[in-house]
């Protein structure tokens, strides 16, 4: 596969586990000596337009990815997601 990685950024990347979008390709990590790549990572989503940041980075390693097409990457990445019940929500009884 020759590639340049401008056009990995312009790929969305998708989880075949669950079918949920990802996101773009941000950035790829390289191993030097090697010339290979290692990962590439799928910046985390806005958190209310981006005022207070992004939510978690997706690291993705290259042995997860399965496909590449002309305007997607399959990746095979089981996440845990939350779905409310992992965060303990503090109740406060007035009287």
């Amino acid at each position: 596969m020759v590639d340049r990685f401008t056009t990995l950024r312009c790929k969305e990347v998708i989880n075949i586990c669950d079918g949920s979008r990802l996101g773009f390709v941000g950035d790829v990590e390289l191993s030097v000596p090697e010339g290979q790549a290692k990962a590439i990572i799928v910046f985390g989503p806005c958190r209310f337009f981006g005022l207070f940041g992004r939510g978690e980075d997706y690291y993705i390693p290259w042995d997860c990815i399965r496909r590449f097409g002309d305007d997607i990457i399959l990746v095979d990445k089981p996440f845990q997601r939350c779905d409310g019940n992992c965060r303990q929500k503090k109740r406060r009884w007035f009287s």
